[in-house]
């Protein structure tokens, strides 16, 4: 995919949440001298559109120190707001590297049902394809026969290898199954699917603990990489979800998808901020190349409105 395709994925992908903050912006600003209470009503206006608490009054702080004396029309605090969300995300905006030695690079990939992990497990298979690594996946979240089939199909489609084992059975007994299937074929990357099930917190804490014991019999390194699937549409919430899931799988970096369905793409800024976990890749659509990494610089731009 051309660089100028995937950029214009990218503003339509995030245009109504430009939009949002366009529209929470305006009437706030004249040319006269910033005061209190503009400023104050900007950091509102920010936090409306999730960027968060945290980044707003980053921007905020940014605003007053930066511009207090000279005042700011709406294109110059876009212009000011794009740099600040930039300086945000530039250090989190880290690609998936497959660096594992002796291989696979194992990645655990988790989230809630409905955040559309599967679907991001063929993409990233897909991008590493891409990348000329081999791949191989295991189906393990073995509680939604939907969940196994959906990854067949996708593994068929991709033309990689697929560990399952039945319904209902020991996710750690596949996942082991997948990681000695990986190492004898010699594959650059295993990809592992858990189930997604946040209703009951220990027993998917317990049985993710049993999947990492597993793996690190295995290989000493394994997981390589816990990645959590977001979905930007949940705005605030998907934030309670990186709380619930650092605490209980130790994710390492997360990918936020179906940032083309909604307003609250803002959301990727406040869990910059936040949490400041490397942030893999983002997804703007339902084809299997709609997963990048992304340009923190661009997504500033588009999200500020000034791109």
């Amino acid at each position: 995919m051309s660089a100028d395709t995937w950029s214009d994925r990218v503003f339509g992908g995030l245009r109504k949440t430009s939009e949002r903050l366009s529209e929470n912006l305006a009437g706030i600003v004249s040319k006269a001298k910033l005061d209190d209470a503009q400023l104050d009503a900007i950091e509102d206006a920010l936090i409306l559109s999730d960027l968060g608490p945290r980044a707003a009054a980053r921007i905020r702080e940014r605003l007053a120190d930066d511009r207090f004396e000279r005042g700011m029309d709406e294109a110059a605090i876009k212009e000011a707001v794009a740099e600040e969300i930039a300086a945000i995300l530039r250090p989190v905006a880290k690609p998936l590297e497959v660096i594992a030695f002796p291989r696979p690079q194992v990645v655990l990939v988790i989230g809630v049902n409905g955040s559309g992990k599967t679907t991001t497990i063929a993409k990233l298979a897909h991008l590493f394809q891409e990348q000329d690594y081999s791949v191989m996946l295991v189906a393990g979240d073995t509680f939604r026969a939907a969940a196994i089939g959906q990854l067949g199909v996708w593994a068929d489609r991709l033309g990689v290898p697929l560990i399952k084992g039945p319904e209902g059975g020991d996710p750690a007994s596949v996942v082991f199954d997948g990681v000695r299937a990986a190492t004898d074929k010699g594959s650059d990357v295993l990809i592992v699917d858990t189930a997604g099930r946040l209703q009951n917190k220990r027993e998917l804490m317990d049985e993710l603990a049993k999947i990492r014991r597993v793996l690190g019999r295995l290989n000493v390194e394994a997981p390589h990489d816990v990645v959590l699937v977001l979905d930007a549409t949940n705005g605030q919430n998907a934030l309670q979800q990186i709380e619930i899931f650092k605490e209980v799988a130790g994710v390492t970096g997360l990918i936020m998808t179906k940032l083309d369905g909604t307003a609250r793409g803002g959301v990727l800024v406040a869990a910059a901020e936040q949490y400041g976990l490397p942030i893999h890749a983002i997804g703007v659509g339902e084809k299997i190349d709609d997963l990048r990494p992304f340009d923190p610089d661009l997504v500033a731009r588009v999200i500020a409105g000034v791109a």
